[in-house]
């Protein structure tokens, strides 16, 4: 059960102990692996090292794994995640796997499990990547006049043609992966930035006014981004 070519997995990890532990036996596996130790350094390890597959805990410092989650899902729909948690009721793992996980494992778990799930994950990957793996469809969406095209970070609206920034494009995603679905704030700071306690609601109303002037026909009576008083905001995409 020897990995190839140094497959890199990533373990967002707050409890040290089970980090080092799972390094330990994913190493003997010939597996290369980083730790990091809360919500906001796994998004960063994510981002700079590309890891071939992610173990998550829920429980983590600064933002929880669900937040992780989801906001690796904006960007990346293939990446292999299996959650290890405490949080092993039912709700939780029908969460996990509706935000997009692709494994769910229980804490306390056996060991050698947990080795098996992880070969499988990746083995499924390199299926799906080789010669026989289907084409992803083109990143478009359209609502009302307006198209966007994530793969170019373009949208033709109201505005014209204009080039998203990728944090426009990200909250865009968001929104969309959420449609009808009301969104607070702290969250959409989590997911959309990655991060809490480092900036503030006002930077997520200013996102929310400037995509306002892209897309609605009247940006003071929105009928997409809406506002929801006291919570946050809903993408209305059925007007």
């Amino acid at each position: 059960m020897k990995a190839t070519d140094r497959q890199r997995i990533l373990i967002i990890e707050d409890d040290g102990h089970i980090a080092e532990g799972l390094k330990l036996n994913l190493s003997l596996q010939g597996y290369e692996v980083a730790v990091a130790p809360d919500g906001v350094a796994g998004l960063q390890k994510w981002k700079e090292w590309r890891p071939d597959l992610i173990v998550l805990d829920i429980m983590l410092p600064r933002i929880d794994g669900f937040a992780v989650l989801q906001n690796i899902r904006l960007k990346d729909e293939r990446l292999p995640i299996l959650v290890l948690s405490a949080k092993g009721a039912p709700d939780d793992r029908i969460k996990g796997f509706l935000l997009g996980t692709d494994d769910y494992m229980a804490k306390p778990f056996n060991l050698e499990e947990f080795l098996l799930r992880v070969e499988r994950l990746l083995t499924r990957v390199s299926w799906a990547s080789g010669e026989g793996g289907k084409e992803i469809l083109p990143n478009t969406y359209a609502f009302g006049g307006n198209r966007i095209d994530f793969g170019t970070m373009t949208a033709w609206c109201r505005a014209g043609e204009i080039t998203l920034t990728d944090q426009e494009g990200k909250l865009l995603r968001l929104f969309i992966a959420n449609r009808g679905k009301p969104l607070s704030r702290k969250l959409l700071l989590e997911v959309g930035w990655g991060y809490t306690g480092e900036t503030t609601t006002r930077t997520v109303d200013n996102f929310v006014v400037r995509l306002r002037k892209y897309f609605e026909d009247d940006p003071q009576k929105p009928v997409y981004f809406k506002s929801i008083r006291t919570i946050g905001y809903v993408f209305d995409h059925e007007r």
